[in-house]
């Protein structure tokens, strides 16, 4: 009966192993897949969203006199949803809008810079 019981004992020992080797292995695993999703999601293109404005198509813009006239030619443009005008000293939200053209303009109401956010 002792060698019964001792053959029963090394069986449960091998079972818990490799049941403790199995989940350790998924786990790596489960690490590796998840590194190498990752690495390929950064190689890849990412594609362009209709949600975002272009402010690069509008970087003519930078320098001249801002004018109400010509917001909605520069809304058009940059293809933004919104546009806010900033001029010094406002006081503006920090909530970052991917869809929003700031126009950013200075005393003299001439555009410094042209940033979507």
């Amino acid at each position: 009966m002792t060698t019964w019981h001792y053959i029963t004992m090394c069986g449960a020992v091998r079972y818990s192993t490799m049941l403790v080797a199995g989940g350790a292995i998924l786990l790596l695993g489960a690490c590796a897949t998840g590194v190498e999703d990752s690495f390929a999601g950064e190689q890849a293109a990412q594609p362009v969203s209709l949600e975002m404005c272009d402010a690069a198509a509008v970087d003519y813009a930078l320098g001249e006199i801002f004018d109400e006239a010509n917001l909605p030619q520069l809304q058009s443009e940059s293809q933004s949803r919104q546009v806010r005008v900033l001029h010094p000293g406002d006081a503006a939200t920090m909530d970052h809008r991917p869809e929003r053209l700031n126009i950013h303009v200075d005393d003299d109401e001439r555009i410094e810079a042209l940033r979507c956010g």
